[in-house]
């Protein structure tokens, strides 16, 4: 909550103790502690001490139980004390159409007005209202952050106001986190959106106010990774970082694997200076995505740098036509036309390092075979397995334009 929202809380609880003659809180549906009373004078206990301290309510069974009472009532509800030196409690849940959005808790220290009960039931009633408006008001500040983020991302917002909106200020990576693609969904979109919840979720109880946004089935979030005390140079602050951004993916691809029932894949983009290379550590983040599989679910570019570049090598060379043409393309063209091998002999031979037992092997064939293969190959479609250039160019545009590759023969 804002500090305006909490002072609202604040004086609230302060309004409720004067007017009922008991110390204050006023909770959330987790027990945690929003706001409590600062009256002088009116009787405290330890559990009364502790919840402050803690900002959480202490767990027992015994205050489990209690809960449980309260929140089946729709009444101010008087509640013995727990234990030696603890204080009763007059306590009341706190509702808005039929939703609980917490509760009122009001130490009764044996001096509370006559009319307490009334009263607290009219100060939960206001309580609602406040409780509604902050939530509101946080939704719209999400709303208002995703979209942010979203043009953060597209390149088409300005970086130096959107930093410190979305609350961050230096290093940052983006976080992708998707559905597994192979995953038959008949409605993909709202378990999308389920998926984004779960991401904000996580994402907000390790980093407070945090934009995360859903684009083309894609959730994005951005972590921050600013620098850890006590390293003695960057590699270590590197390696915290990996860490805690790669405990925290793989935490939420298990937590929505769980709830979902369907696999999610996460992928960590490279760390960055600061939100205006936000687009580049983006980019980084799709090509992983695209990458992970049943077997590595969860991987950070830095851990798939090979298969990514190719990646973005087949990109580039489909897209430039002075890329994509060569010898491959006459040695596809000469299998498609007679029915040789060549091509795949040719991969097996370059990923075997051009060494000739390797590629048989690959092949399942004789040596004498791929010898031979590789012979006519040159001769047929005018190759020079003997030029490094060649070979290198060859075995790119076979990888990547015509997905071939030697383990897979």
């Amino acid at each position: 909550m804002s500090a305006s929202e909490l002072g609202d809380l604040f004086a609230l609880a302060d309004a409720i103790a004067t007017a009922v003659g008991g110390a204050t809180a006023v909770e959330d549906p987790r027990q945690r502690l929003l706001a409590y009373s600062t009256v002088a004078g009116q009787a405290l206990d330890e559990d009364r001490r502790q919840g402050i301290l803690g900002r959480q309510v202490p767990a027992s069974a015994e205050n489990t139980e209690q809960y449980r009472v309260m929140f089946a009532a729709d009444h101010p509800v008087r509640l013995p004390a727990l234990g030696k030196g603890d204080l009763p409690r007059l306590a009341m849940p706190v509702r808005a159409g039929g939703e609980t959005l917490g509760s009122i808790w009001v130490v009764d220290g044996g001096m509370l007005a006559a009319d307490a009960e009334e009263t607290l039931a009219q100060g939960a009633s206001t309580a609602a209202l406040l409780l509604l408006r902050a939530r509101a008001a946080r939704e719209l500040a999400r709303h208002h952050n995703s979209d942010l983020l979203r043009r953060l991302l597209e390149g088409t917002a300005e970086a130096a106001t959107a930093a410190p909106r979305l609350g961050i200020d230096g290093a940052l990576r983006v976080a992708a986190f998707a559905l597994d693609a192979a995953a038959d969904l008949p409605d993909a979109e709202r378990t999308a959106l389920r998926l984004l919840d779960v991401v904000r979720l996580q994402c907000e109880a390790r980093y407070g106010r945090h934009a995360c946004v859903l684009v083309d089935g894609v959730v994005y979030a951005l972590l921050p990774a600013p620098e850890a005390p006590g390293g003695t140079g960057p590699e270590p602050r590197r390696r915290t970082h990996e860490q805690r951004h790669r405990a925290l993916a793989e935490d939420i691809v298990r937590r929505a694997g769980r709830a979902l029932r369907i696999p999610v894949r996460a992928a960590l983009g490279a760390v960055v200076p600061g939100v205006s290379a936000v687009t580049a550590s983006r980019a980084d983040a799709d090509l992983v995505l695209r990458v992970l599989d049943e077997q590595l679910p969860v991987a950070s570019v830095d851990e798939v740098r090979p298969r990514v570049t190719l990646l973005r090598l087949t990109q580039l060379m489909g897209e430039r036509r002075e890329l994509n043409e060569g010898a491959w393309r006459r040695v596809m063209a000469y299998d498609e036309a007679h029915g040789t091998e060549y091509a795949r002999t040719l991969i097996c031979y370059l990923d075997a390092g051009c060494d000739m037992a390797g590629a048989a092997r690959l092949l399942a064939v004789h040596p004498n075979t791929c010898r031979y293969r590789l012979r006519q190959a040159r001769q047929h479609v005018g190759i020079d397995l003997d030029d490094p250039d060649e070979r290198l160019v060859l075995w790119l545009q076979l990888r990547a334009l015509a997905g071939l590759t030697g383990a897979s023969s």
